[in-house]
């Protein structure tokens, strides 16, 4: 075994540790990024009335769809972090 692998496994536990309280410290922040990313397909879909905003539109879309991954992927890792615990 390297000296590489023996000093980094200690680093990435440790950032798995951080991750993980950072995820259980913000559950709330998840859900905000859903209400946001939903807000952004709402308006964004109402744009989309409008040939003048139909790009503006197409930007919430993709801010939109950006903020429901990011919030369902911190829901994920919250429930597995939870499930790996008990």
């Amino acid at each position: 075994m390297s000296t590489t692998q023996t000093t980094s496994s200690p680093a990435r536990t440790a950032d798995r540790r951080l991750i993980s309280d950072v995820v259980h410290a913000f559950p709330w922040f998840h859900r905000v990024l859903g209400l946001i990313g939903n807000a952004a397909f709402f308006v964004g879909s109402i744009l989309f009335f409008f040939e003048e905003l139909k790009s503006t539109g197409i930007w919430l879309f993709v801010i939109g769809s950006f903020f429901m991954l990011v919030g369902s992927a911190g829901e994920f890792l919250v429930r597995w972090a939870e499930r790996r615990r008990s």
